[in-house]
């Protein structure tokens, strides 16, 4: 039967056959003389053997198809797609056969790009300088780079081990880190001399399971350059400020001794020695600055109240007050915070805001304390405000770029936040945040 027909039009032609056979063998039986019961009983016994035959030769090949096809779909469950189907000659089952296959070469092909591209990603990871540990719940290694294999245990594999056993071997500060699943820097010596490093520990479900991931960079030569620009700096930043003092003193110094073996320069010399005593005293004064940044010690904390706080810092630096003081009282070092405040207004005054439009306002929750100082002075720039709180930046021509960089390192020793931005309708608004007692973040 023609291949071009419906399957549906095939099984109404196959079971029409038989019909029209079986009722041509019943007319001829009873022209020939047979009675009805035995035409028709021969009519059935030829036409029912036929419509078999022919519903068989009809299926088979659905059979068939349906058959490759349930082979076809039990290899992709099994993740095996590179079997194809050969496409019959009918044209629906062809269809059929064509899109299976079809789509059996499309996830061959993701397959092989998701395997170039894990190829290249683990490429890329076992020859990454940080070392990588996959971690599952039980704490069983299950996989690591070619860094952490030689960081661990020497470049001897480590895959499938228990993390306490390979830590054993390990130096001990990176036992520890790992161990208290510490974030940040942390020092460590070894046969090749000291080291720094940075560790970071994530975690993240996987096939219903926990996971930790945990990365180690070697931070040494990062931050010897970084010590080693910052020196540099340091050490250009007071040799100008000196050979600004020193060379103006050097002048004067000439000056008073040819004024004094003249008669009547009294008041000549006066004023030189007044300017040598000015220079004198910015240079003890820059000095004095960097011996506070470099020796702040450890912040002392205990309670303190707000209106006695602010009842020392108002006469000092004129402020007004926003709203009024909460009734819990505050928890940090009062002088430290006294002298973060107090530097804070003076630059607010310096960037031209009036007294009354610098505004103090104090709030506390139950995670911390926050102090927000705002001023209508002439702002920063997005370019300042990224480096502001940097050490030795300053906008100012006489600053020393102390002063930010001092109120940070006071919130940072309190485990504290601060954060600066600019003020709609100008000026600058700084928040100092700071943790109670027992909910440093």
């Amino acid at each position: 039967m023609s291949k071009y027909f419906s399957l549906e039009g095939r099984l109404i032609a196959t079971a029409a056959l038989p019909i029209i056979t079986g009722i041509t063998i019943f007319w001829l039986g009873t022209r020939a003389g047979f009675a009805p019961p035995l035409a028709w009983a021969t009519s059935v016994l030829v036409s029912l053997p036929l419509l078999i035959v022919l519903v068989r030769l009809i299926i088979a090949p659905l059979t068939s198809t349906l058959k490759s096809l349930q082979n076809g779909l039990l290899n992709f469950r099994d993740g095996d797609f590179s079997i194809s189907i050969v496409s019959p000659k009918d044209n629906e089952l062809r269809q059929i056969t064509l899109l299976y296959n079809e789509i059996g070469e499309h996830l061959r092909k993701e397959r092989a790009h998701i395997y170039q591209r894990e190829l290249l990603l683990d490429t890329v990871i076992q020859t990454s300088p940080q070392a990588l540990l996959l971690v599952d719940q039980n704490d069983r290694i299950i996989y690591s780079n070619s860094s952490a294999k030689q960081l661990l245990n020497s470049g001897r594999p480590i895959q499938g081990l228990h993390l306490q056993k390979v830590l054993l071997k390990s130096p001990q500060e990176i036992a520890s880190a790992i161990y208290s699943w510490k974030n940040g820097l942390f020092n460590y010596t070894d046969i090749h001399g000291p080291h720094s490093m940075h560790i970071g520990n994530s975690t993240f479900v996987l096939n219903a399971q926990k996971h930790r991931l945990i990365v180690l960079r070697e931070m040494t030569r990062e931050l010897t350059r970084a010590e080693v620009e910052v020196w540099k700096k340091v050490i250009r930043l007071i040799s100008h400020e000196l050979n600004n003092s020193l060379a103006p003193i050097s002048s004067l110094a000439h000056s008073g001794k040819m004024l004094a073996t003249k008669p009547g320069k009294e008041r000549a010399l006066e004023k030189v020695f007044d300017i040598i005593a000015d220079r004198c005293k910015h240079l003890t004064e820059f000095t004095q600055g960097y011996a506070t940044f470099a020796k702040l010690p450890a912040p002392s904390c205990e309670t303190v109240d707000w209106q006695e706080l602010i009842n020392r810092i108002m006469p000092i630096q004129a402020f007004s007050l926003k709203g009024t003081p909460p009734k819990e009282p505050g928890y940090f070092d009062p002088i430290q915070i006294e002298q973060a405040l107090l530097n804070l207004i003076k630059n607010s005054r310096e960037a031209g805001s009036e007294s009354s439009d610098i505004e103090l306002e104090i709030s506390t929750d139950n995670f911390g304390q926050k102090l927000v100082l705002s001023d209508r002075g002439c702002g920063m720039s997005e370019k300042v405000l990224e480096q502001a709180l940097l050490p030795f930046f300053s906008t100012k021509e006489q600053g020393v770029g102390l002063g930010l960089a001092l109120c940070r390192e006071i919130i940072d020793a309190h485990d504290g936040h601060i954060q600066l931005l600019n003020r709609p309708g100008g000026g600058l608004q700084i928040c100092l945040w700071l943790p109670w007692k027992n909910n440093k973040n």
